[in-house]
């Protein structure tokens, strides 16, 4: 077992009680496939099920073991049309369960979150029933500002490449503080307290998932 490892656990326990405050729920797993299966033991067979885009549950394998289960799976993807996009998102904001990551978080358990379409952040702030959060303890920052500077820094210029934006990001690797027409950072979510009890529940992870 690394220091690593033993700060991560030592961490989260004190992120426990943190998140807790906050109104939000939280555990800790040491290994990817170990958070995979935790996020699942969450999702009552036969529920909704939907997303946000997030490289963590991915990566961990969520999306795909979720596809393969006994699942309503509501995956905003599908939709061919406008038409057909406006109507799945009605389904989207009224699912059961809304599974996605975290830009960041704060060592006193408040969520950052940075997004462009900003359908994700909508869901995280208000609609599903459920909200899972899977997150890799290095998104752990020591405060809000903090937060935002390392999404900008860390997170956004890998996801605008990833996403295919034309951004100064993109292009860069750096944040441009743009205002461009493909901006992947237009809303700023800070989730400092849920006020419905057990909606927000978050999985902290000691392996690296995501940006």
């Amino acid at each position: 077992m690394s220091f690593q490892t033993d700060s991560y656990e030592l961490a989260a326990a004190a992120l426990g009680k943190a998140f807790a405050k906050h109104g939000m729920e939280a555990c800790y797993c040491a290994t990817a496939a170990e958070a995979k299966e935790k996020v699942l033991s969450l999702i009552p067979e036969g529920s909704s099920v939907t997303w946000g885009g997030s490289e963590s549950m991915a990566e961990a394998g969520v999306f795909d073991a979720v596809c393969q289960g006994n699942y309503e799976v509501i995956d905003r993807k599908s939709a061919k049309t406008s038409e057909e996009a406006r109507a799945l998102y009605g389904k989207i904001v009224c699912a059961d369960y809304f599974l996605t990551s975290t830009n960041a978080f704060t060592r006193d358990g408040i969520l950052v979150n940075i997004d462009g379409a900003s359908n994700r952040v909508a869901c995280i702030a208000h609609g599903p029933a459920h909200v899972i959060v899977l997150a890799s303890m290095d998104k752990m920052c020591a405060s809000v500002e903090d937060a935002v500077n390392r999404i900008r820094t860390l997170a956004s210029p890998p996801n605008a490449i990833r996403v295919g934006v034309k951004t100064p990001c993109a292009k860069t690797g750096v944040c441009g503080d743009c205002l461009s027409p493909d901006c992947i950072c237009s809303q700023i979510l800070v989730t400092r307290y849920s006020r419905v009890p057990g909606r927000i529940k978050v999985v902290l992870c000691g392996e690296k998932l995501g940006f």
